[in-house]
């Protein structure tokens, strides 16, 4: 095995370049004063440098000088603007709110004032629309119900109030009515166990109170009617006894072992 122990940090196997692909002037960049300080106070080519095209570096830069990060919100650099924007003051972020580049408005998205942050709730980049549908705040979170992409409608589902969550239980993806089983609570949940997809009827199985389980004791899917079986009630049990999946009657006779330990034994003198 080859000694890595004084090979250079991965950073420097990067070409040093200027954002447009040139080599680095420091002689023409508005801090070349921090030269002279090094790369752990000041900056340094190839190591911490606003100018660099790599983000890691520029990232270097103004972690250690964020005062200077408002003053390059205008980088025609996209990395620079995205990069600065979690560093600046956070009152000067509404400028980029329109910027064209969606790395640029991520940023914002995630550090946006509250009060501001449904003016993104439109973006055109599913992106930025997910990080605002994690941040807003309860009461707004229903706003987003119709977004066009699934993945923001997951996160909708996840924070929505439940009392509001039967509005995407017949959502078209199957994610989204996946975290809607996950929370919805009865008796809307009850409606659910006739979900076009057996993902779905699964959890519906796994949460429904025992009493009702009866509503998918003959489910199409095998493995739905094992999760009824290792819930349900004698009662109930006895009506999948003779399932013709040998998994389901397996689950029958452990349920019945756990409820009544000789329904085993009746079970199979039955």
């Amino acid at each position: 095995m080859a000694d890595l122990s004084n090979s250079p940090p991965a950073w420097q196997d990067i070409p040093v370049l200027d954002w447009q692909g040139g080599p680095l002037d420091c002689s023409a960049c508005p801090h070349q004063d921090l030269l002279a300080l090094g790369a752990d106070a000041g900056c340094a080519p190839g190591r911490c440098c606003m100018q660099d095209a790599y983000a890691r570096r520029i990232d270097r830069f103004f972690r250690q000088h964020r005062t200077l990060a408002g003053r390059h919100l205008g980088h025609p650099y996209f990395e620079v603007r995205a990069i600065a924007a979690r560093y600046a003051d956070v009152f000067q972020l509404p400028a980029l709110m329109d910027d064209p580049d969606e790395t640029v408005r991520l940023q914002v998205a995630l550090r946006l004032p509250q009060r501001l942050l449904g003016r993104l709730r439109e973006d055109p980049h599913r992106e930025v629309r997910i990080r605002v549908a994690q941040r807003l705040a309860d009461a707004d979170v229903a706003s987003m119900l119709g977004d066009g992409d699934y993945e923001v409608r997951k996160v909708v589902a996840r924070r929505l109030p439940v009392a509001l969550l039967p509005l995407l239980m017949h959502d078209t993806d199957l994610q989204v009515r996946l975290e809607v089983a996950r929370r919805l609570e009865m008796p809307a949940l009850l409606r659910l166990a006739a979900d076009r997809d057996p993902e779905v009827r699964r959890l519906v199985a796994e949460r429904l109170p025992a009493g009702l389980l009866e509503a998918l004791v003959h489910d199409p899917d095998w493995v739905v009617r094992w999760h009824v079986a290792g819930r349900a009630a004698p009662a109930l049990l006895a009506r999948l006894r003779d399932d013709d999946e040998a998994e389901v009657r397996e689950q029958v006779r452990t349920r019945l072992l756990q409820l009544i330990p000789s329904a085993t034994q009746e079970c199979s003198d039955g």
